[in-house]
């Protein structure tokens, strides 16, 4: 049977967009700091040679240098200021929240409530400034060592690790910003933009190699359906869920019996969305974009790394599978859904599981559910990621075209929906409260007046 609140929700009309304010205020805000990111990729970090970097984006925009690319919004090849990215943020971030789970003290300070966040938040701050600075410094050397610097030297690296330093914490604040004052994730719309600005040209580029005879129409046609397919199972994926049944009991206030009611608490497939794939590229984009800069003047160790953890090798496709798993598995149980938690609310609100007692054993069922639950999840995230990867060094496409992308893109686009119909239905919801209060003031009997004294 549908609830009232899935009844209004399936009604929402969009039209009410232009009656929210709040909303469409929110709306242009997010639009507004969009742009600012987009803009600022076409702003050239000083001191490139701008036609050595077009020649050398030409020959690696097929491999490497076309994943590290679409991540940056293009910012990387034409070497903007924002072309490292959100990445130091969100590597920064993954460091601080193991070091939460393995540290005492940070561990406290998580269960201070609003005023430990913040200092956590602080910490992922500094750590994004030193992470920043050490791929800044690397990537600048890197430009050296491929003759992509116009002029060599200190004055260069300097220049260019306080450039991408500030781009980077730029993106940092526009990203919070967003999340505060805005509508959805300022981090996965940062990336969610970054991609989608470069889908035009690579759809533009696989076409033509289409008419040119370099793909022959049964890939062209074999590429279209799979990604349709993969659209179609990342939504259906995203939305499916694992309901545990919660018995209230019955409960007595005053002379009153109340019966005892029922309901579900949904466990996602995927609790943890789309930041297993984010923080296992982030992992791998360092050491790959170091080396794909560098060319043939690399260390043995950074060529080893070109070698072995390009897109399609087997030691990459390894790794992200790995990292994938364990993200999944870390980012649930830490921070998305958290067993013990869920349990202490539920004992509180006087809900349990039919036949699991609360407390310890609830949160042990909670546990073992998430567990199996996530075993599906991963392995979704796993082959969504890899399985285009793959087709794509089969069929020689001569573009990045990744599942990570495709996941990144459906999954933010269906929590900022998920977002925006909150906020209309939260609207409505206020519209439907006033008109009764109005309704009550006119049906409701009018009070004589008492006789005014002179």
């Amino acid at each position: 049977m549908v609830s009232a609140v899935e009844n209004m929700a399936a009604n929402t009309s969009w039209s009410a967009l232009g009656k929210a304010t709040d909303l469409r205020n929110r709306i242009l805000f997010t639009l507004g700091l969009l742009i600012v990111y987009r803009l600022g990729t076409f702003i050239p970090v000083p001191g490139i040679d701008g036609v050595a970097l077009r020649e050398f984006m030409e020959s690696a925009g097929q491999g490497i240098g076309g994943m590290v690319s679409m991540f940056t919004g293009g910012a990387l090849g034409r070497m903007g200021i924002f072309a490292l990215g959100i990445m130091p943020y969100i590597s920064a971030s993954i460091i601080v929240q193991l070091l939460t789970s393995m540290v005492p003290q940070l561990e406290q300070l998580k269960k201070e409530g609003e005023q430990g966040r913040k200092k956590i938040n602080q910490y992922t701050r500094y750590g994004t400034v030193a992470l920043a600075t050490l791929q800044a410094y690397g990537l600048a050397v890197s430009l050296e060592a491929g003759d992509i610097a116009a002029d060599p030297g200190l004055y260069f690296r300097m220049a260019c690790m306080i450039t991408l330093v500030g781009g980077t914490m730029f993106l940092m604040w526009l990203g919070e910003q967003i999340t505060a004052r805005g509508i959805g994730n300022g981090i996965s719309l940062i990336i969610f933009v970054g991609i989608i600005a470069e889908v035009p040209a690579a759809i533009a580029q696989f076409f033509a190699s289409g008419r040119s005879g370099a793909i022959s129409p049964a890939v062209i046609v074999g590429v279209l359906v799979m990604v349709i397919t993969t659209i179609m199972f990342v939504v259906f994926m995203e939305r499916a869920l694992r309901k545990i049944h919660i018995q209230y009991p019955r409960r007595q206030v005053g002379m009153k019996v109340y019966d005892g009611g029922s309901s579900h608490l949904p466990v996602k497939v995927n609790p943890a969305g789309v930041i297993p794939a984010i923080f296992a590229s982030s992992l791998l984009l360092l050491p790959v974009t170091i080396s794909t800069f560098s060319g043939n003047s690399t260390s043995p160790v950074m060529s080893w790394l070109l070698a072995n953890f390009g897109p399609g090798q087997p030691l990459y496709l390894l790794f992200f599978v790995a990292m994938i798993v364990f993200f999944a598995y870390f980012y649930t149980f830490n921070v998305s859904f958290k067993p013990d938690e869920v349990a202490e609310n539920l004992k509180s609100q006087n809900g349990f599981v039919p036949g699991i007692r609360p407390g310890k054993k609830t949160s042990e069922y909670l546990e073992y559910v998430v567990n199996r639950v996530l075993v599906l999840g991963a392995a979704y995230l796993a082959a969504v990621c890899i399985l285009p990867e793959i087709l794509r060094g089969q069929f020689a496409i001569p573009f990045y075209f990744g599942g990570t992308s495709v996941l990144i893109v459906v999954s933010v686009t269906m929590d900022t929906i998920q977002q925006v119909q909150s906020h209309l239905l939260a609207h409505q919801y206020e519209g439907l409260l006033e008109k009764s209060q109005l309704r009550g003031k006119g049906k409701g009997p009018r009070k004589k007046r008492s006789p005014v004294r002179r």
